[in-house]
């Protein structure tokens, strides 16, 4: 069903769908979920690059963090290419400093 596109009077207002998806991380101390959106913008901002998916878990927070994305003209191409960056970096895990009572 493809006329909720019509809701969007002008192309300023970016209208999306979101699909969700979910992804099982291994790294070095277990496993970690993390969920990737993928939004179906109604009009294309810059060439027929319709969907947009991006991770909501950040890798690489030691060197320089990022969040995994992709953009393709597919749904499927947009999951992939952020599946592709999920794959290719570490998540290396947030560090918390434990503080004795006393010190």
């Amino acid at each position: 069903m493809n006329d909720w596109k019509f809701a969007q009077r002008d192309p300023s207002e970016q209208l999306a769908k979101l699909h969700f998806f979910s992804y099982t991380k291994k790294h070095a101390s277990g496993e970690i979920e993390a969920r990737i959106t993928v939004k179906e913008f109604a009009t294309a901002e810059t060439s027929v690059m319709r969907f947009f998916a991006q991770a909501d878990l950040a890798l690489n927070q030691k060197a320089m963090k990022f969040h995994p994305c992709g953009w393709h003209e597919t749904l499927l191409g947009a999951l992939s290419e952020c599946l592709v960056h999920l794959r290719k970096f570490d998540y290396e895990g947030v560090e918390v400093e434990c503080v004795q009572p006393g010190n």
